[in-house]
């Protein structure tokens, strides 16, 4: 996919009040588990990683002393921006990620909402670019979300030391074509190292989660009414 500044609004849309019609597509709803967050990568991004870093700041025991937490508080923010600068040069829309403890468990997981185009496939409509991703990739299948067919492919990566790959992952990605903009695609795309083991049952059951997150996704345009979709990720 090569990265470009998608027509694409993220779930910062606020649609119009309109007459009920539904207009172009200029954004998309997802709704998040508790503990998650959204770091926008376009635009306010420096201000959710200070809100977030904040936020575990606060959390801390009351015996840590600021001068103490201040380094603790540096690193967050230097892995969050560092994540949110790899999402950019990807295409990035928007970066998710627990930054709450589940049940006491910190959630080795994220995934980046990401939007560009296929220049080898634009040629082709977008059943035949689906069908191809689909006979060319191993461990994908056809999905239908909110009414727009689109692929699900899952993959893992062992580690390895001598070209850069320190942890393996699990992966799995969502390529949706962006309805209203002929060759423009939504790629989702999820990793975690599981408990350690990429290909383990932890690995697995994040994976079901992001499963579960990516059936509330929905498209937002610039007429619907923002309680067609509910409150979306925010």
């Amino acid at each position: 996919m090569r990265p470009q500044a998608p027509p694409l609004s993220g779930t910062d849309i606020q649609p119009r009040p309109s007459n009920g019609t539904v207009g172009l597509t200029t954004g998309y709803s997802i709704v998040l588990p508790p503990g998650w967050r959204k770091i926008p990568i376009r635009h306010g991004t420096k201000a959710a990683i200070r809100n977030i870093s904040e936020q575990a700041f606060a959390r801390l025991p009351r015996h840590v002393s600021p001068d103490q937490a201040a380094p603790y508080r540096i690193r967050i923010e230097q892995r969050l921006t560092e994540m949110t600068r790899n999402a950019r040069q990807a295409g990035g829309v928007d970066l998710y990620l627990p930054t709450e403890p589940v049940h006491g468990t910190v959630v080795p997981a994220s995934f980046i909402v990401s939007c560009g185009t296929l220049p080898a496939l634009r040629s082709i409509d977008n059943a035949q670019v689906i069908s191809r991703l689909i006979a060319e990739t191993e461990e994908t299948g056809r999905v239908t979300i909110d009414g727009i067919a689109g692929v699900r492919s899952e993959r893992t990566t062992d580690a390895d030391a001598r070209n850069g790959l320190l942890i393996g992952t699990l992966r799995v990605d969502y390529i949706l074509p962006l309805p209203d903009h002929p060759g423009w695609w939504l790629i989702i795309t999820f990793s975690t190292p599981g408990d350690g083991n990429p290909h383990g049952e932890f690995a697995k059951l994040l994976a079901q989660l992001f499963d579960s997150i990516m059936l509330t996704f929905r498209w937002t345009s610039d007429t619907v009414r923002d309680e067609q979709y509910g409150n979306g990720a925010e």
